[in-house]
């Protein structure tokens, strides 16, 4: 049974720091892109970040380009979410998600992704 699980959330004053994990089971994600996205309360669900498999190119939103950084380890068949300087409207639960099927940058950060995580929540003081 293929899952992903996040952790790392929590509470943070802005300003801070804080890193997420994601952790798949089931199978190999080595070739898989692998990416973050946030819902916000009352707002839907946004990309935040995606890492491909080969080459491991990156790719941001706006609100979070400069801020935050996506890495993976494949051995250890985990994708990471490096958050600094934190905003009160980062506030939000964090997915993560995995797609093996060929990149499709577009598709991909509409929310097409195969495989999603339950989410972690993480809250921006101010």
């Amino acid at each position: 049974q293929v899952q992903l699980v996040e952790s790392g959330g929590g509470l943070v004053q802005a300003g801070g720091s804080l890193r997420l994990s994601c952790a798949a089971s089931g199978r190999t994600f080595s070739r898989d892109h692998m990416g973050w996205f946030r819902q916000a309360p009352g707002k839907e669900r946004e990309f935040v970040a995606l890492i491909t498999w080969s080459y491991q190119h990156t790719y941001y939103s706006d609100p979070v380009k400069g801020r935050f950084i996506i890495s993976r380890d494949n051995a250890k068949n985990t994708v990471y979410l490096q958050m600094t300087a934190l905003k009160p409207e980062d506030t939000a639960v964090y997915y993560c998600a995995a797609d093996g099927r060929p990149l499709d940058l577009a598709t991909m950060k509409a929310g097409g992704m195969d495989y999603w995580g339950k989410g972690t929540l993480v809250t921006v003081s101010s």
